[in-house]
């Protein structure tokens, strides 16, 4: 069985290749269609998938898969893949450049190896559990990264994942405590101490869109939960992920307070 160190090494490197592919649809433009959920999906998703599911396949046979286009793919060896091939794609359609690929291996212990890559800007964070999280740029040499060491949740910078729908309670709520962001690199932003903390809220996040924080957060030296303090991957769809230091505090911030609306019925005629 492979180590750690191995598989978070196969993981960057099955990323790297999916991106070029991907920063090659992007530049040529890809076909859209609308799923049964309503969510976007391109055939630069698909065939990224089934690039990541051939790389993954050709170097560990006997392993799992579970990607958010095609589904799963049950294994033998008693470790899994999770991929989300265009994480973002209503950026993609929007001709935004940045949109992520999300690849995350588990084993029996959880999560073993974690990576975020940007195609377009040709980057990768990246995190083995007991390694450390890294962020490389092309090929430079990577650079070990580490969560910010922000203390006071007063004016703390959180980043917004899907602020459309959230609700007003819950912005007005964060807005009189932190500063608010736009999306700076999500999860990576908070790893490398970008930003203080992220939230995504409003509505159930996938797990293929959070399968990589656990193991990239806590090699940072962060953490992750939902926004009721659960592990992220069994809990409720909504994610903070923080530098540690803040997370307590603005789990309190937010308690009770809802933090969704219905954000879809802005876009219907007739309300």
């Amino acid at each position: 069985m492979e180590t750690t160190n191995e598989l978070m090494g196969a993981a960057v490197e099955i990323v790297t290749v999916a991106g070029r592919l991907a920063a090659q649809r992007f530049n040529e433009g890809s076909p859209v269609r609308i799923k049964a959920d309503g969510s976007q999906v391109t055939s630069a998703d698909v065939e990224v998938e089934e690039l990541i599911r051939a790389l993954i396949a050709a170097r560990f046979p006997g392993d799992g898969v579970v990607g958010e286009e095609q589904g799963e793919t049950i294994g033998t060896s008693g470790r899994r893949w999770v991929i989300d091939p265009i994480d973002g794609t209503t950026y993609f359609v929007q001709r935004i450049p940045t949109f992520e690929i999300l690849l995350a291996a588990e084993d029996e212990d959880g999560s073993a190896a974690g990576v975020i890559g940007y195609p377009m800007s040709q980057e990768v964070y990246y995190a083995g559990r007991g390694l450390g999280c890294w962020h490389q740029v092309a090929s430079e040499a990577p650079q070990r990264i580490t969560v910010s060491d922000t203390r006071q949740r007063r004016g703390a910078w959180v980043t917004m994942s899907n602020p459309a729908a959230w609700s007003a309670e819950f912005l007005a709520r964060l807005h009189r405590e932190v500063m608010l962001t736009s999306n700076m690199k999500g999860a990576a932003g908070v790893a490398s101490g970008l930003t203080d903390a992220m939230i995504m809220a409003g509505y159930p996040m996938g797990y293929h869109d959070m399968a990589p924080m656990p193991v990239l957060l806590t090699e940072a030296g962060g953490r992750v939960t939902d926004l009721d303090g659960n592990d992220v991957l069994a809990g409720n769809g909504t994610v903070l992920a923080s530098n540690g230091h803040l997370h307590d505090g603005l789990l309190e911030l937010i308690r009770g307070v809802p933090d969704g609306r219905d954000f879809r019925a802005l876009m219907r005629p007739d309300s």
